[in-house]
């Protein structure tokens, strides 16, 4: 029988953190994001926390990745540049705010401003 190895909360935690850096973001932005403190984001970086199915969505939603990103096993990577990030730090926010945003119209009014903004630019 093949043991197999299983993700623990303090690597998860370490795909937390990384991920976080990559996009700038410190820790009292993502608390501020996910609704909690910047205590209890350190609790989850350093594996201290176990996370449940629905937080470990929550926090991957907040920093723009898959559910399974905490869950892959780390490839090697044969590129000779560093993999840049989805989004820049100021997109995520901006997108974690908008999926803030319920009611339509005023999803709709913060688009139209966007697209004036981008306009003026």
């Amino acid at each position: 029988m093949h043991k197999k190895h299983i993700i623990t909360s303090g690597e998860i935690g370490e795909r937390i953190k990384k991920r976080r850096k990559e996009l700038k973001i410190s820790q009292e932005e993502l608390a501020e994001t996910l609704d909690v403190t910047y205590q209890q984001v350190q609790r989850y970086e350093n594996g201290m926390n176990k996370l449940n199915v629905e937080n470990i969505q929550v926090i991957a939603a907040a920093l723009s990745v898959p559910a399974t990103y905490f869950f892959e096993r780390e490839k090697a990577r044969f590129v000779a540049e560093e993999l840049m990030p989805c989004n820049t730090a100021d997109e995520s926010r901006l997108l974690r705010y908008f999926k803030k945003i319920h009611d339509k119209r005023s999803r709709n009014i913060v688009i139209q401003l966007a697209g004036l903004a981008a306009k003026a630019g």
